[in-house]
């Protein structure tokens, strides 16, 4: 399974990649307002130094203009994928930008129908939001185990991009059903890493250190 980060933060991004951990990154308008930074600018310096594909998000919702936008974010760097909101209008924008062998990321999908137009548009990643659909009641994750299924019945190449993730048990389960990628705030990433009984047994490793003679 890959891993993505789910922020625009320079900071941390530099942090998971330095790990060896993060595949790359996704981004939305409301991730790049919070740094108080120029759009380009932010994209410019991900892609500078992570080798792997990062998510930008049109903020169009004709398709005529998620495809004007969608070739100038192309032209930022080639490991830009151009992120599209599942309408029916970002679906003719990934039809388009497909064809034009650019990279989709086809975001804010809810249900397996939804998960099964933007396979046949040509999406190169599908990102269901598990955790909003956790929230009003649903069980996100069974939402996964069917997009899996049909893409699998038919062959579909779009990865599942398992997105709104909010704790480690949420990867776990994506890993399980065989997700291809999991994109994650940093926060989630670093309890990943953590364990008491790990804890425990370092500091019981060198305190008997110290009691090594020399």
């Amino acid at each position: 399974m890959k891993f993505f980060l789910d922020t625009a933060d320079v900071k941390e991004i530099r942090e998971g990649w330095n790990m060896g951990l993060v595949d790359g990154v996704t981004t939305n308008p409301s991730l790049v307002a919070k740094t108080g930074r120029k759009f380009k600018e932010v994209l410019e310096e991900i892609c500078s130094f992570l080798s792997g594909p990062v998510s930008a998000e049109v903020v169009g919702i004709e398709a005529e203009g998620m495809v004007k936008e969608g070739r100038e974010l192309a032209k930022i760097h080639k490991n830009i994928v151009v992120k599209i909101p599942l309408l029916k209008e970002g679906l003719k924008a990934v039809r388009i930008l497909t064809q034009e062998n650019i990279r989709t990321n086809v975001t804010l999908c809810f249900s397996s129908n939804q998960a099964l137009l933007a396979a046949k548009a040509g999406a190169t990643y599908i990102s269901p939001f598990i955790g909003r659909l956790d929230d009003q009641g649903q069980v996100g994750m069974d939402l996964i185990r069917d997009i899996k299924t049909i893409y699998s019945n038919y062959g579909f190449k779009t990865e599942i991009l398992v997105a709104s993730i909010r704790h480690p048990i949420h990867i776990l389960e994506a890993a399980k059903i065989g997700a291809d990628v999991a994109t994650m705030p940093f926060e989630v990433l670093d309890k990943l890493l953590k364990h008491p009984l790990t804890d425990i047994g370092l500091k019981k490793f060198l305190d008997d250190w110290k009691k090594v003679p020399g």
